[in-house]
């Protein structure tokens, strides 16, 4: 069947789409993108602005008219932290779907965590042993970690990109030394709140932020397919974070992998990405190219197997 994914993150509006049945590898067929970066078009309370709601619906109604135009049968839609932590979210997922007919359904952090920890172990299967497995949002951090398809223990900090960005690193450019130092130590305190996820067989990075670093570190051009291993390690990733902090955000965004709507937001990941290796001694992760929508997209297929 051809199934749609409508995932509104922090960052962007994104449409996958892809022939799948249950047992099967799931194959895109088309997607389209929107940056929306919603995580900057917030109030001071965090609430979403006219502005941003008005932009969002526009782009949910261009996902649709996009999967109606490639026969999607099935549609999930869903939101995650930018209107999970809204206190108008509900009132902005509201208006979508007035306007748009799509229902979004919000995500709570640790079912996010959840979603990407199964689409990682379907994509490195059992032979992995026991998977730990860390992804970087606009929004939030989540780590899972776990022998099965569901992972034992699953959590969600505040640790988002683009959050971080807006909060901390967005009126300098480059980056100061001071507002490093200062990002460097709240990451840290955030990340003492972190559960002891157990040893692992198998440390796994996704998220365009860990797979921009590891390009910038000489991994394999994703044109080459998702089947080429890449890899990031503490070494390279320690001497990365000052080097990108040193940076305008134009320079960055000539970087390989680096693209201009993430350029802005690369420096508070990287920080994020370091600080969990380090507190989690992690020397290497692997990147995995399946995340949060290929997740989904196993998650309702195991779904509608079952009715």
């Amino acid at each position: 069947m051809r199934l749609g994914v409508l995932d509104v993150g922090s960052n962007t509006v994104h449409l996958l789409v892809v022939d799948a049945h249950r047992g099967g590898h799931p194959l895109p067929a088309t997607s389209v993108k929107h940056e929306l970066r919603l995580a900057e078009l917030l109030g001071d309370d965090g609430s979403v602005s006219a502005v941003g709601a008005g932009r969002l619906i526009e782009q949910v109604a261009d996902a649709l008219a996009h999967a109606e135009e490639h026969a999607v049968e099935d549609l999930v839609a869903f939101a995650t932290s930018a209107l999970r932590d809204a206190p108008n979210g509900a009132e902005v997922i509201a208006q979508v779907r007035d306007a748009t007919g799509v229902d979004l359904q919000v995500l709570d952090g640790d079912e996010e965590a959840r979603m990407t920890f199964l689409a990682v172990r379907r994509w490195f299967g059992w032979s992995a042993g026991r998977l730990l497995v860390v992804d970087i949002g606009g929004g939030s951090l989540e780590c899972a970690a776990g022998r099965d398809e569901e992972p034992s223990i699953a959590v969600s900090l505040s640790l988002g990109a683009g959050r971080l960005h807006r909060d901390w690193l967005a009126a300098e450019d480059p980056v100061s030394r001071a507002d490093l130092k200062e990002l460097r130590g709240y990451v840290a305190s955030v990340l003492d709140t972190l559960p002891d996820l157990g040893s692992a067989e198998h440390a796994v990075a996704t998220s365009k932020t860990f797979r921009s670093l590891a390009r910038i570190n000489g991994a394999a051009a994703y044109s080459q397919g998702p089947r080429v291993a890449r890899r990031l390690t503490h070494r390279d990733l320690k001497e990365t974070v000052p080097q990108l902090a040193r940076m305008t955000v134009a320079e960055r965004s000539r970087l390989p992998g680096v693209s201009p709507g993430r350029a802005p937001q690369l420096v508070a990941g990287a920080v994020v990405a370091e600080a969990v290796m380090s507190r989690l001694q992690i020397p290497e992760f692997e990147i995995c190219p399946w995340a949060l929508r290929e997740g989904v997209i196993l998650r309702r297929l195991d779904w509608l197997a079952g009715n």
